[in-house]
């Protein structure tokens, strides 16, 4: 998806390095996501949960918190209010730039940070968690062996990870006084809570503590075996889907109106998977879809193929254009079904005098009603072939291909 490279002043007034992933198509809404502990805006499941709901119309900012990855200032000197403070300083950013955001998506620690930055942030409409701790002095259980020395020394190096990180003793204080309740009680949005009953680092438990503080509207979806990181791109990608879907209950997403000429306006192909052949379809506000190979073609079979589309694209046509003269004759139709296939053919073999392969659509339709007579189905059978996409497909048509504009951020 197109994105940028920013910076805005953290809560202490350093460089906060930041990414700005925005949609390829219409700008729907905007989602501030909170990373991990000592974790960071690039991290693999920050990055494909970015990417998918920027598919979905959603611009996402993310950002590594003061002194972690690419932001300046000292790690050694944050604590959870600090985080917090990053946050608000973060949503006053993308305010400026006329996109305040709807929708906070906080991962582990991050999670506790945007439910206490909501009451901050007067715009968000909805807030999700993934693998949030409940109580945010969780955390201090990765460095329990070095609290006696920090509170000794008024800090400690700790390794999380692999790598070194100073910890101080106003993280511990801040992060042991910070309390989640009030906050999850007058959250004044929506919340979704998104927890891997198999979560090892964070236990299920907080998810719980989280759901039952919180008042209506809340939801919980179980992320099933995925690890606390959401290392795994399908789990990230369902992450992503399933805060896109829950979102969009709570955040008015208005597209702009399509471009003059085209009534149902621009359908967007954007390439999902660069390994493989997964690929973003949105149409209008409200409609994505993704289209896929067979695993045999080497894709990974989470959406239907080209040809797949093709054939329900006459389907559905079909089906609407029976409906559409049944109902106008007010003719006792119930129900209408119609089966597609496609395969490739010689055209000698479907009637055609050459010795081309053609395609071959085989439609089976099914009209149910036991009280429409004969004549009637017969009828109805003969307007099935009056279907728009059944005209388009059985005569030619003109491609005009044109080469876009970079994307900005190349």
């Amino acid at each position: 998806m197109p994105g940028k490279r920013i910076s805005f002043p953290g809560h202490d007034g350093s460089p906060l390095a930041a990414r700005l992933d925005m949609p390829a198509g219409p700008h729907l809404g905007t989602a501030l996501f909170a990373h991990c502990f000592t974790c960071g805006k690039d991290i693999p499941a920050a990055r494909r949960i970015a990417d998918r709901l920027a598919a979905t119309g959603i611009a996402v900012l993310r950002f590594d918190f003061t002194g972690l990855g690419h932001s300046q200032g000292e790690f050694g000197n944050t604590t959870f209010t600090s985080n917090v403070d990053d946050l608000v300083a973060a949503a006053a950013w993308l305010k400026g730039e006329g996109m305040a955001p709807d929708l906070l998506v906080g991962h582990s620690l991050g999670g506790a940070a945007v439910i206490a930055a909501r009451a901050r942030i007067d715009s968000v409409r909805a807030v999700a968690t993934i693998g949030a701790p409940f109580d945010p002095a969780h955390v201090t259980r990765h460095f329990a062996d070095a609290l006696p020395a920090i509170e000794r020394d008024g800090s400690a190096e700790v390794t999380l990870a692999g790598r070194s990180f100073t910890i101080g003793r106003a993280f511990v204080e801040d992060t042991s006084a910070a309390r989640l309740e009030e906050a999850l009680s007058n959250l004044d949005a929506a919340l979704l809570v998104l927890h891997s009953p198999r979560d090892t680092v964070v236990g299920i438990d907080n998810a719980t503590r989280i759901f039952v503080a919180a008042r209506h509207p809340k939801s919980f979806v179980t992320l099933d075996d995925a690890d606390h990181l959401v290392t795994r791109p399908a789990d990230a990608d369902y992450t992503a889907e399933v805060i896109a879907a829950w979102s969009a209950r709570y955040i008015s997403r208005r597209a702009p109106a399509p471009p003059v000429g085209t009534p149902e306006g621009v359908v967007r192909v954007s390439e999902a998977d660069p390994d493989g052949f997964l690929q973003d379809i949105t149409a209008g506000s409200q409609l994505h879809l993704r289209a896929d190979e067979p695993l045999a073609y080497g894709g990974t079979n989470r959406g239907m193929s080209p040809y797949g589309f093709l054939s329900a694209s006459l389907g559905a046509c079909t089906s609407m254009t029976i409906r559409m003269y049944a109902r106008r004759k007010d003719w006792p139709l119930e129900h209408v079904a119609v089966d597609v296939s496609h395969e490739k053919v010689h055209a000698q073999d479907a009637g055609v005098g050459t010795d081309e392969r053609i395609d071959r659509f085989l439609r089976r339709i099914r009209l149910t009603g036991p009280d429409l007579t004969d004549d009637q189905r017969d009828r109805l059978m003969q307007i099935a072939d009056r279907c728009p996409v059944h005209r388009t497909l059985e005569r030619s048509s003109t491609i005009a291909t044109e080469r876009a504009s970079p994307d900005p951020a190349e």
